[in-house]
């Protein structure tokens, strides 16, 4: 897989997100709670801006009146409210066969990406800021 700068991180800040062109594909790049989440930005249903939805958490109980937030982090189509899981891509409501793509994201300092496998005369420089590094199959 390629590996490409999306966005110094100071650009998607806790709780916001960035939909970035990466090889002709639309990428949408998430940060919740500092975790960062990279899914394809096209709903399968109707080819919707997926990742312009409303993010969820998923409900867990163990009986009546017995609700609470659990770890499941989702999407919802603002088209039609399918809603996709950040961190597989799977869908909620059919998990076996409805998915979008998701992407490997990390941080990546921004030092190790000046580095090259070329030596040249050099000068000083200084990287300031980390960047959010998105993996995509060519």
């Amino acid at each position: 897989m390629a590996k490409h700068v999306v966005a110094a991180v100071g650009e998607i800040p806790p709780g916001g997100r960035k939909v970035v062109v990466v090889e002709r594909r639309e990428i949408g790049v998430f940060n919740v709670d500092g975790e960062l989440f990279a899914l394809r930005h096209r709903c399968p249903h109707q080819g919707g801006p997926l990742c312009e939805g409303h993010l969820l958490r998923g409900v867990e109980s163990s009986g009546p009146g017995d609700y609470r937030y659990g770890p499941d982090l989702l999407v919802a189509c603002p088209w039609h409210g399918w809603e996709f899981d950040l961190r597989t891509g799977r869908s909620w409501f059919d998990p076996a066969r409805t998915r979008v793509r998701p992407y490997p994201v990390e941080l990546a300092p921004g030092a190790a990406l000046v580095e090259g496998p070329y030596v040249v005369d050099t000068f000083p420089v200084s990287v300031e800021e980390d960047y959010v590094v998105v993996e995509v199959d060519p």
